[in-house]
Parts: C-alpha cells; sequence; structure tokens
C-alpha cells in the first residue's frame, strides 16, 4: 500500500548518475507521474510539509 500524506502520494523511481550508478528518488504528487512508481515510507525518513507551500518532504528521521 503506498504512502499518502495530504492527498499526495509517495513515488519512487531510479535515474542512473553520471558516474555510471544508480539512485532512487521520492518525489510527491497528487496526480500520477508520467514515470515512477507508488511507493511505501523509506526506514529512517520521516514526513515533513514545507511552511509556505503546504507540500510535503521527505526528510531523515
Amino acid at each position: 500500500m503506498p504512502y499518502e500524506h495530504n492527498g499526495y502520494t509517495l513515488y519512487s523511481r531510479n535515474v542512473d548518475l553520471k558516474n555510471g550508478g544508480e539512485q532512487t528518488i521520492y518525489f510527491f504528487s497528487k496526480d500520477e507521474p508520467k514515470s515512477g512508481s507508488q511507493s511505501k515510507l523509506p526506514d529512517g525518513y520521516e514526513v515533513g510539509v514545507n511552511d509556505s507551500t503546504g507540500l510535503p518532504y521527505l526528510r531523515k528521521s
């Protein structure tokens, strides 16, 4: 079951880095994005909310 916060769903996708590595990025979206899949909240992270925009973001707990 994907993580949701105030109408936003958490998504993740793997991106290729310039050094040849790969990294997973996490982002919130109200609509389904072009790429990425719904995700659970990763271990060691919590959700914060931007005071001026109200958008959720991940931060280390």
